[in-house]
């Protein structure tokens, strides 16, 4: 925004000094520190939202760790909310800190949250184009390369604020001039831009008129020359009077490294949190530039050994000369992150992508993750959590771990209960994963990882319920009375037990029961019995009402048999595979219910309905191996059916339709059946004995079908059944070699001259 009346008198109040600075950059905030230390500001004012300045003096809690952020947010719409993040090298961080220490008024001073989130949409940054011409000049890509050159790893403070206030006024005119013409979206953030320079301004001369005579402004570097030039803009209340507002509540929340990078989508980020942390901390402890980049190739070489890859001190030496001939070249006083990072992957990774990428998550970005007081202003629902992470000795971490379970240990239940909790609340802050190891049902393996991004779910979830037992039954009640089928239901039954919602699971079960007895959908009758076959296993630890469970299970099962033939009759292709999909499931999960009652019905049902006429052979053709596995037919009952199915008599005049169906029957038979036709001889011989006594043109026939079925087997099945073959006496396969005709009068002349030769020269009559 251009001065809009250059002409007003000066002001009679003390100038205030401007100190322009990028957002979490260490060498801004070093600066900064000296500057406040040596200059002593009796009061200090920070670009900010100015309806959370209160919460500034949690800052200097001895329990604050950054990073951390203050999260203001919209009540009626949580997910409308805005993060104000704080690391320990944020210029903003350490001028609170500064201000707090020596008790002088501190403040934030741009425009309320409560005006930024009444506006609808993203609003662009106006200063784009002016950064833009700032790279351009610098001769790089992005600007943020010169910056960190020329003002973040600079040693020397002195007089840099001074010099970043006249950089930017020469760059917001150049931005200005350059600048195309705005559409609508770019006029509404330039204009929003102007109000919070007006916004600040404004409570600039309010400190002013309050009598402070030496008065600090910490702001982006970009706003600098707008607050150090308060008498060119009268016209400021103009600007601010029609701004709508909107309630919003605040807290402090957690943050990490990651978050804080540009990539994670707020506004002021920076790409390499994790290399400003280093410098920062070399430059706390004195390090010499040098030191600061020899210390970070050295750290760069730990992290690769722990990661199991080669890694020497001569690689760190090497790259460490390399990086800094690179900033010879490039004239640079001393290696920055893009020397460094060159050197890194030509030197010590060889030149790979793998051991780059490690790098960059695990130090360029960084999985620091801060901690914020218990007694910190948070919504009550993170408060309760907040406590139960600590009562079940569970630390939220940034990285992710894995955390076994054994749920017949009181403690490991409790954990597996609040985790499945949160999944039901949205918050996933653990993930269940299938372990090799795991032996039976009372295990739990999570892979555990805490995202900043759980912030706003967590004010969700306080929508719900002040604690996490209550907010997650107010949720599984929620989600009941939505569900209107079968599937839907039991799934959140399943959940919902897990999570030990003991109030919630009668209703539930009754709506279960209602819904089947009602619906007449058979296939998702099937996808509903699974869950509550697993809830039933589940119930000797989790301590759920199996008599209720049981009830419902057995009006689904019958349900599900008496349906079943006539849902199965004159299936397509597509339904008969979608239909073999759902008796997977319900077979899978029978012998959970350890009923003989259950088994029977079920055994009874697939054997009628193996035997119903016109039944699709996909299907047919399945029923009859599950029953001979088990027993229920024998082998020459099973005979039978292969050769009704596959009758070579019948094959020889069957309709290509009919014979699709032979060709499902004999896929349904032998899909999946890779170890019982290793380990199962009479299986084999079954199959075996029937492809032998084909005839010759029905084998012809049959050959695309078996090609087609034997080829979804694994390699490794085929080649040892190709070796059975051949053990029995198979004739063995000749390669085949073209027939070689020999004439007798020309080998007779060869034979002749070897002759010769073998004999001493003189030509003997061989014998052809």
């Amino acid at each position: 925004m251009t001065p809009n009346h250059p002409a007003v008198p000066r002001s009679p109040f003390p100038v205030p000094r401007i100190f322009g600075i990028r957002h979490h950059g260490p060498g801004t905030a070093r600066a900064l520190r000296g500057e406040l230390e040596a200059w002593e500001p009796d009061c200090v004012l920070i670009e900010g939202p100015a309806d959370a300045g209160h919460l500034l003096p949690w800052l200097g809690h001895e329990l604050m760790e950054p990073p951390v952020a203050l999260l203001l947010y919209r009540p009626d719409d949580p997910r409308r909310a805005g993060y104000f993040p704080y690391a320990e090298f944020s210029p903003e961080y350490q001028a609170v800190r500064h201000a707090l220490a020596r008790k002088i008024p501190v403040r934030l001073i741009d425009l309320p949250q409560g005006y930024l989130l009444g506006v609808d949409g993203r609003v662009p940054p106006p200063e784009e184009a002016g950064f833009r011409l700032l790279a351009k000049a610098a001769g790089v890509d992005r600007y943020e390369e010169w910056w960190n050159q020329a003002i973040e790893q600079r040693r020397d403070g002195r007089e840099i604020f001074e010099g970043i206030l006249t950089l930017m006024r020469e760059l917001r005119a150049a931005g200005e001039a350059a600048a195309p013409a705005a559409d609508e979206e770019t006029a509404a953030g330039r204009r929003l831009a102007d109000q919070r320079e007006a916004h600040m301004r404004r409570e600039i001369r309010q400190a002013q008129g309050e009598g402070f005579q030496r008065i600090a402004v910490v702001c982006g570097a970009w706003h600098a020359p707008s607050l150090a030039d308060l008498d060119a803009y009268p016209n400021d209340d103009e600007l601010l009077g029609d701004l709508p507002l909107v309630p919003v509540e605040m807290a402090w929340v957690p943050w990490t490294y990651g978050r804080l990078a540009a990539h994670s989508g707020y506004g002021a980020g920076i790409r390499s949190p994790g290399w400003y942390d280093h410098l920062w901390t070399m430059a706390e402890a004195g390090a010499t530039p040098a030191e600061t980049a020899g210390r970070w190739l050295a750290r760069i070489g730990r992290l690769l050994r722990e990661e199991g890859l080669e890694a020497s001190p001569a690689h760190v030496i090497e790259g460490l000369r390399l990086a800094e001939a690179l900033a010879a070249l490039r004239g640079r006083p001393l290696p920055g992150l893009p020397e460094l990072n060159e050197a890194t992957r030509a030197v010590i990774c060889e030149g790979r992508d793998e051991p780059m990428q490690i790098i960059r998550q695990r130090l360029i970005v960084g999985e620091r993750m801060g901690l914020v007081p218990p007694e910190a202003p948070l919504v009550p629902f993170h408060r309760d959590l907040f406590a139960e992470m600590k009562r079940l000795r569970l630390r939220p971490d940034p990285e992710k771990t894995t955390l076994k379970l054994d749920l017949r240990h009181p403690l490991h239940l409790e954990r597996s209960t609040l985790l499945h909790r949160l999944q039901l609340l949205d918050i996933p802050w653990g993930q269940t994963v299938k372990a090799r190891s795991a032996q039976g049902t009372y295990n739990e393996v999570w892979r555990l990882q805490w995202l900043p991004d759980f912030a706003v779910r967590i004010i969700t979830a306080n929508l719900w319920g002040n604690t996490v037992f209550d907010a997650a039954a107010e949720v599984a009640r929620h989600l009941a009375g939505e569900a209107r089928q079968l599937p839907a239901l039991t799934r959140l039954l399943d959940r919902v037990i897990l999570a030990a919602l003991d109030e919630a699971v009668p209703d539930i079960l009754q709506r279960i029961a209602d819904a089947g007895a009602l619906s007449s959908d058979i296939p998702h009758m099937m996808d509903a019995l699974p869950p509550l076959a697993r809830i039933m296993r589940y119930g000797s630890v989790r301590q759920t009402d199996q008599a209720l469970i049981a009830r419902v299970v057995e009006t689904l099962l019958t349900r599900i048999c008496i349906g079943l033939p006539s849902t199965c009759a004159r299936l397509n292709d597509d339904a008969a595979d979608e239909m073999l999909g759902h008796l997977l499931n319900v077979h899978g999960v029978i012998g959970l219910l350890e009923s003989i009652v259950h088994q029977e019905q079920w055994w009874e049902t697939l054997r009628g309905l193996a035997d119903q006429p016109g039944l699709h052979g996909l299907l047919a053709g399945r029923l009859t191996r599950w029953l001979f596995e088990a027993e229920r037919l024998t082998g020459a009952e099973t005979a039978v059916r292969l050769e009704r199915a596959l009758s070579p008599a019948r094959l020889a005049s069957i309709r290509a339709e009919q014979l699709q169906q032979a060709a499902a029957w004999l896929d349904g038979f032998l899909r999946g059946a890779d170890l019982l036709l290793i380990h199962d001889r009479t299986l084999w011989q079954l199959v075996d004995r029937w492809v032998m006594q084909l005839p010759g043109e029905a084998f012809e026939a049959l050959v695309p079908l078996l090609r087609r079925t034997f080829g979804s087997l694994s390699e490794a099945t085929r080649r040892q059944l190709g070796e059975r073959v051949y053990a029995a006496g198979a004739p063995p396969v000749r390669d085949t070699v073209p027939a070689v005709r020999l004439d007798p009068a020309q080998g007779a002349r060869v034979l002749e001259t070897l002759a010769g030769y073998l004999v001493g020269g003189e030509a003997k009559e061989i014998e052809p």
